[in-house]
């Protein structure tokens, strides 16, 4: 028991560069605090003392504000960080070494009896606002993105962004960019926009549409390349001056107009 306790404790120290010592992160993070309660109110929960630990885990989420059935299963060296409005399913499990954010739901989506929540891999990390729904399977070493809403399994060493979350990278390292995405970028940068999520690392239908448009201005300016050249074999007069970026379309100062 003291082991475990060790473990819970030393864990922070790895992902939070706030903690400072033992004695303070035992007395101030409500994480540990209601990681200690669940493993007390789990103990009870296995031994048939269900109505205790119900009563027990709803002490515990009035002082921590973190809600944890006292059947879900947890694993070692489990973080909860800031942890406000946490809340995890009584069918829900967790392997090792998994960090959750504040309001991070692990719920179920269905009222029928029998496992209704997810099951976490060891090292998976899960943003704040992040809801995983459902009887899936978060893989070994996934990250879900903050708000993104989890309805389907996820591999191993997935990233996942979007509501509902979609794929974004599988492994720690970006894919090489092919030669359209670089060129997608050196377009967006001439007229003045930022392509931050315009590539197949993050797989978006706007993004998607964002693409298909800097393809098209891209064509569009061969062709007109190519229409000046003829003029000039032809002996006209083309006007060689640069076209200026955009750089300031106006919205915003639209937008603070529209709600003043």
């Amino acid at each position: 028991m003291f082991k475990r306790l060790r473990e819970d404790i030393n864990c922070v120290f790895d992902r939070d560069p706030a903690a400072r010592n033992h004695f303070e992160v035992l007395i101030s993070y409500p994480g540990v605090h209601a990681l200690i309660l669940h493993r007390m109110n789990h103990w009870l929960w296995r031994h048939r003392l269900g109505g205790m630990a119900r009563f027990l885990a709803l002490i515990a989420r009035l002082l921590t504000g973190i809600e944890i059935h006292p059947g879900a299963r947890i694993g070692r060296r489990f973080f909860i960080d800031h942890g406000l409005g946490v809340v995890i399913g009584e069918t829900a499990e967790v392997g090792d070494d998994c960090t959750l954010y504040q309001g991070v739901t692990l719920g179920g989506t269905s009222w029928r009896a029998g496992k209704r929540h997810p099951t976490l891999g060891n090292d998976v990390v899960v943003g704040a606002g992040a809801k995983v729904l459902g009887p899936l399977d978060v893989g070994e070493g996934a990250r879900i993105g903050s708000n993104a809403v989890v309805v389907k399994d996820v591999p191993a060493q997935a990233t996942m962004v979007g509501i509902p979350a979609r794929v974004a990278r599988i492994g720690s390292e970006a894919p090489p960019r092919s030669e359209a995405e670089q060129r997608r970028e050196e377009t967006a940068r001439r007229i003045g926009f930022d392509a931050y999520g315009a590539t197949q690392d993050m797989p978006d239908p706007v993004a998607n549409a964002i693409n298909a448009i800097l393809d098209h201005v891209h064509h569009t300016d061969e062709r007109l390349q190519e229409m000046c050249h003829a003029l000039r074999a032809l002996g006209g007069e083309v006007n060689d001056s640069d076209i200026p970026d955009i750089k300031d379309c106006g919205m915003q100062d639209r937008s603070k107009n529209e709600g003043s």
